[in-house]
């Protein structure tokens, strides 16, 4: 193995997956002469948390997820939550407009359809709640066109293969809305990374970044070894980001920075069901959300999802918690262990302590038979056969774990989390849902926290890419209209579907 000498860029981006792709795109738009290096330790581009198979973030809009919206004491619903992530995800479709929109990407349908969302719920408290939450949504512009039913007639035309066969007299509720859209996320990531390519990145795969050190001259210096090759190659650049998934963890802890003190990471892996029958798979259209049990953590909702992937209509249900001690699917047994240090070990004895019943969760997660996945599965469509469905494990999952006022030492987060440095030189992305979805929201964070002398001077650039910038969408309803009516058409979305009336 040999080492070679320094090679100089102006932006050093970590991971070929869907944030590092996002944030490349919008670079090279703001500032095209700057040169901007990927590495990625895989073969290909959007291959772990961002690929299709390993996600579920498949166009998060909070349109039919019931953990955006919680239930308070005197039975009212919270729904800012909803209104962020709505907002959020209408940054994204404006961003993927104006990139098909002006040729930079092609063929939309590739990567996003119209599909309705709907969020469904069985018994006489959770039809209560669900009808509270849709009063208060309805109210607002961002979640119009949504529709409640708790009439079994209604329910048939709208979800036949989970009405089909149920004998239950529980009652049961429903909210559809047709403005929902099912990602393919990584698609649109190859997209993102195809298109860089032609722009000039330099991106190189089989590349794996060892360690990040502040030199003399105070650039970052990324030592990497070239797989390919079988060489070290030395990286320095005056910004980092760390888009690895679940690696960006031990590359934070890497670079030194006191932000990233503190935090610590736990895995949770994923595992779905897949139907393997076209006849069922045509039966279904639509997402699904249903109500997580107690004592479930939030990454555990059931949902029953049409997607599309490989341009083939296809039928997942889950997910079901799985538990590895690696941080990425092809990580490390000694992921886990190794992120543990003397700056975090409290803050993760902390959250062992606390999250006992997540620990039982999981292993009791673990240990399920298919059989009792397919139990599970039989309180959505109670006419499942198991022949028809299969396992498919997806991608891993760290939650970040850091001491918040709130929860106090060692408390584990459901989100999405950016650590950036005081002077904005390095950024980090960790955490999970609603990651993908949100990825334009969280990368214009990420220019806003690691560039702001530069920020005002790109801001018409930006709302050319992204008109709503700096506007609640909700508070203009007019802008909101229009928005969708564009994305809509530039999306090839079906008009019925995004166009509000």
């Amino acid at each position: 193995m040999t080492t070679n000498g320094e090679i100089k860029t102006d932006v050093i981006l970590i991971g070929a997956g869907i944030m590092s792709a996002t944030l490349g795109t919008l670079l090279k738009e703001l500032v095209p002469e700057w040169e901007i290096t990927v590495l990625e330790k895989l073969e290909k581009a959007g291959e772990e948390s961002s690929n299709e198979w390993n996600n579920a973030g498949t166009g998060h809009a909070a349109l039919c997820e019931l953990n955006y919206t919680a239930e308070k004491p005197d039975g009212t619903v919270d729904i800012s939550k909803a209104i962020n992530i709505n907002e959020q995800f209408q940054v994204s479709m404006q961003f993927w407009s104006y990139l098909v929109k002006n040729k930079l990407i092609t063929n939309p349908e590739d990567f996003i359809m119209g599909l309705p969302h709907m969020s469904m719920v069985q018994g006489e408290d959770n039809v209560k709640f669900l009808k509270n939450r849709f009063q208060a949504l309805s109210k607002n512009p961002l979640f119009d066109g949504m529709e409640f039913s708790e009439d079994p007639k209604k329910l048939m035309e709208w979800i036949p293969l989970i009405m089909q066969g149920r004998t239950s007299n529980e009652p049961i509720a429903a909210t559809k809305i047709d403005s929902g859209t099912d990602v393919n996320f990584g698609a649109l990531t190859r997209m993102l990374i195809n298109h860089l390519e032609s722009k000039n990145v330099n991106i190189n795969y089989k590349h794996t970044v060892e360690d990040i050190k502040r030199n003399s001259e105070g650039l970052w210096e990324v030592k990497v070894h070239d797989h390919s090759v079988g060489e070290i190659y030395r990286y320095t650049s005056k910004f980092v980001f760390i888009g690895g998934g679940g690696g960006s963890l031990h590359l934070l802890q890497k670079s030194g920075i006191p932000e990233g003190r503190n935090i610590g990471g736990f895995p949770v892996s994923g595992i779905f069901m897949a139907c393997k029958n076209p006849d069922v798979i045509e039966q279904h259209h639509a997402k699904v959300y249903g109500k997580a049990k107690v004592g479930a953590p939030p990454m555990s909702v059931p949902h029953l999802d049409t997607r599309y992937i490989d341009n083939k209509k296809a039928l997942l249900f889950g997910p079901f918690a799985g538990f590895s001690p690696k941080f990425l699917k092809t990580g490390s047994m000694f992921d886990l262990v190794t992120s543990v240090k003397p700056n975090n070990v409290l803050t993760m004895l902390a959250a062992g302590a606390k999250e006992m019943s997540l620990t039982k969760y999981l292993i009791q997660q673990v240990m399920l038979s298919k059989e009792q996945r397919m139990e599970e599965l039989r309180e959505f469509i109670p006419n499942a056969k198991s022949e028809d469905w299969e396992l498919v494990v997806a991608g891993q999952r760290v939650q970040v774990i850091k001491d918040t006022e709130a929860g106090g030492m060692g408390t584990l987060q459901f989100g999405t989390e950016v650590i950036t440095a005081s002077d904005g030189s390095i950024a980090a992305l960790l955490g999970a849902s609603p990651g993908a979805s949100t990825a334009v929201h969280v990368m214009l964070e990420v220019m806003q926290k690691c560039f702001p002398e530069q920020i005002n001077e790109w801001e018409p650039k930006i709302k050319e890419m992204i008109p709503s910038y700096g506007v609640s969408l909700m508070n203009n309803p007019k802008l909101l209209k229009e928005i969708h009516k564009s994305t809509a058409e530039i999306l090839g979305l079906a008009e019925k579907e995004l166009i509000l009336n």
